[in-house]
């Protein structure tokens, strides 16, 4: 498949920044991927043209509210279907919005790992998941989730929501963290993407 119409089209960008191409293309085709690229490199690419691309929904699993907004609100400017799901709603319209999604009206939609109980879970087995993107993936690890605990828990999520690829992102990560991650979340054939961290446009 041909991306870069994909990206110009929907993003603006004229090309792939550095990294970014072998892991979409990579996701597109259904695999796995953990994916550790610095701050402003794009990581958020790697699973929206995705989410594109594919059929189905994209789950987005991202720690905070604000983020959430900021990363939907840019996704709608470019007409792309997104929303989130999250506790600043009220009953009727989380309701609402997971009935959409149920019914397929969502490419992307952006959910905190507290998220996932049984009444959540109950309606992501009625909806067709086509990506399971996590943010922040380092939560994940023994030495992060002392932040967001119910990082621990989205491996038994994943399983639970059966064979949809999934991509884990995160800024820094040290091949130990990168290890701990894949086990946590069952991913023994994971790629892994590692970019570098050298900023050109700095000098020490």
């Amino acid at each position: 498949m041909n991306l870069e119409p994909l990206l110009q089209r929907h993003f603006g960008h004229p090309g792939f920044r550095p990294g970014q191409q072998a892991v979409v293309e990579h996701v597109v085709q259904g695999n796995d991927a953990l994916v550790v690229m610095p701050t402003g490199h794009g990581k958020s690419l790697c699973y929206q043209l995705p989410a594109i691309a594919r059929s189905g929904t994209t789950i987005v699993v991202s720690p905070l509210i604000a983020l959430m907004k900021d990363q939907v609100d840019a996704l709608l400017a470019k007409n792309i279907r997104a929303t989130s799901i999250n506790s600043s709603l009220d009953w009727e319209e989380r309701n609402r919005r997971i009935q959409a999604m149920i019914e397929g009206q969502f490419e992307l939609v952006y959910v905190a790992p507290e998220r996932f109980n049984d009444h959540f879970m109950g309606a992501l087995s009625r909806t067709k998941i086509g990506l399971i993107a996590i943010d922040e993936a380092h939560c994940i690890s023994q030495w992060g989730h002392d932040f967001r605990p119910d990082y621990l828990r989205l491996g038994a999520v994943r399983k639970a929501l059966g064979e949809a690829p999934l991509i884990a992102l995160t800024a820094t990560a040290t091949p130990a963290v990168q290890d701990d991650i894949l086990l946590q979340l069952d991913l023994p054939n994971a790629r892994r993407f590692v970019t570098g961290f050298d900023r050109e446009n700095l000098r020490l």
